[in-house]
């Protein structure tokens, strides 16, 4: 449900298209978001970040962290409007397989003591099946910091409100969407015998 008029707006800014995909996540989707044009003019990007900043600040927020690209360039914005550290985490790629969730995501080594006991906030241009901020999470946790609180602009489907309230993490976003994943083998696409587009990476 979109429950303002910067939802809306963020919504129209956005690239999307329907069709058969495989996310990063190893999930299959019928939704494809080409994230990268969302920061074509940061200018645009800048009421909703001051407004994704300002939900966060009840949070006493230490520092922000985002899985790049997007995230870590959401995170960046984020971080400046609160007066706090920024942090990023780098992908790295997959084993070759089907398993879901395999991608995995690490701080650089100068930052990974800064961050040590920190409150963090992890953010995320949009978060659907999780991939990203879920491999940034375990990083976090792994450097000795305390994520506290979910962030993006965007929300689609489930998989971030059940992964926060697993872990304890607030929840914040500008707009949320329903959405469908699937794991391969369940996946009514496959079984209509729809192809595979060959895209990026949607998390």
């Amino acid at each position: 449900m979109l429950h303002n008029y910067l939802a809306r707006e963020l919504i129209n800014l956005l690239a999307a298209r329907k069709g058969h995909f495989r996310l990063e996540s190893g999930h299959h989707g019928n939704l494809w978001i080409d994230l990268d044009l969302l920061f074509l003019r940061p200018d645009r990007l800048q009421p909703f970040a001051a407004e994704l900043a300002k939900r966060l600040s009840t949070h006493n927020i230490e520092a922000v962290c985002g899985p790049m690209v997007g995230g870590a360039l959401l995170a960046q914005m984020v971080a400046s409007e609160l007066e706090v550290e920024f942090y990023y985490a780098e992908r790295i790629a997959p084993q070759p397989g089907n398993a879901l969730y395999s991608a995995k995501y690490r701080l650089p080594e100068a930052l990974r003591r800064n961050v040590r006991g920190k409150a963090v906030a992890i953010l995320d241009d949009v978060i659907n099946a999780g991939s990203a901020v879920r491999g940034t999470f375990a990083d976090l946790q792994a450097c000795g910091a305390r994520p506290v609180t979910l962030g993006a602009l965007l929300v689609l489907g489930s998989s971030a409100s059940t992964f926060a309230a697993e872990n304890n993490l607030a929840l914040e976003s500008i707009a949320c969407l329903d959405n469908d994943l699937w794991a391969p083998s369940e996946c009514p696409l496959c079984a209509a015998h729809m192809p595979l587009e060959n895209t990026g990476d949607f998390r």
